[in-house]
């Protein structure tokens, strides 16, 4: 690892952010240590009771069938039983993590079909928001849509190719892919409605309904290489939504790309402002 735990968690503690990166190993997971409270419980159905009211009408039929199929709602997962299943579905399993860790353990854990899902909840206080990404965001946004086959194999080759790119230089390029699809991606199927995947529109109340439903929401058809040279901005509503045609078009579309190419022509250059493409 190109930094060592007790040097990351020096820098999370002097950034003020939460999770015992201590007690990680070294490549960053830790035990979830199934021990929540019974407010944690409460808030998790809290989330979950509120958020699936939106979910049901708004998000892509693969997410409503990997909640399903992974039994998400009625109480804080287990994560080994949760694996589980994953595993009989897609090949993946869930790791617990502190919280954010480094970029190379974060692709490699992808690479080999490990999502990271951060093992704290937040607070009562922070139903609406939070900063970091907690176990709602993590679990409740992030691991029904790995159920989906082909997002699935995208995200194991997004772990592999990911890594190498950031080696080349192209780390806010891959950044960017990951943003516009795995947290804020649309998808709409032929002859089907406008449908959210996405595991920050998921998690948010407020972000899903605009994504989905607002007329102000700028849909952007997606385009792999204007994907990767569109700035974000992370505490905001986004100003562009990429919108797929289906998961096969983003895995596809990433598995033939020449990313040594890309991040030759596209690294240095001014990126792309979300509200003018």
């Amino acid at each position: 690892m190109t930094i060592s735990v007790e040097a990351y968690a020096r820098e999370c503690a002097a950034q003020g952010l939460r999770g015992d990166y201590h007690a990680c190993q070294p490549d960053f997971t830790v035990e979830q240590q199934y021990d929540y409270s019974a407010e944690d419980q409460e808030v998790w159905r809290t989330l979950c009771d509120r958020q699936t009211k939106l979910t049901s009408r708004l998000a892509h039929h693969s997410y409503l069938d990997g909640v399903d199929a992974l039994g998400l709602l009625d109480r804080i997962p287990d994560f080994h039983e949760v694996s589980e299943r994953l595993r009989k579905l897609t090949g993946w399993e869930i790791v617990a993590v502190p919280g954010l860790i480094p970029n190379e353990p974060f692709f490699d854990h992808l690479a080999n079909r490990r999502f990271p899902v951060t093992n704290w909840l937040r607070s009562k206080k922070e139903l609406d928001y939070i900063v970091e990404p907690d176990m709602f965001h993590d679990f409740f946004g992030h691991v029904p849509i790995l159920s989906q086959p082909v997002f699935a194999d995208f995200m194991q080759l997004y772990g592999e190719k990911g890594a190498a790119a950031v080696r080349i230089g192209g780390e806010q390029m891959v950044a960017r892919l990951y943003w516009y699809t795995a947290e804020f991606g649309l998808m709409q199927e032929e002859g089907a409605p406008l449908k959210a995947f996405g595991a920050g529109l998921m998690s948010s109340f407020s972000e899903l309904q605009f994504a989905v439903e607002s007329p102000d929401a700028h849909h952007v058809p997606f385009d792999l290489e204007t994907v990767m040279r569109t700035v974000y901005e992370i505490d905001k509503v986004q100003r562009a939504y990429f919108v797929l045609p289906s998961f096969a078009a983003l895995r596809d579309a990433f598995e033939t790309a020449d990313m040594a190419t890309l991040v030759a022509r596209w690294k240095d250059s001014p990126p792309l402002d979300p509200s003018a493409i």
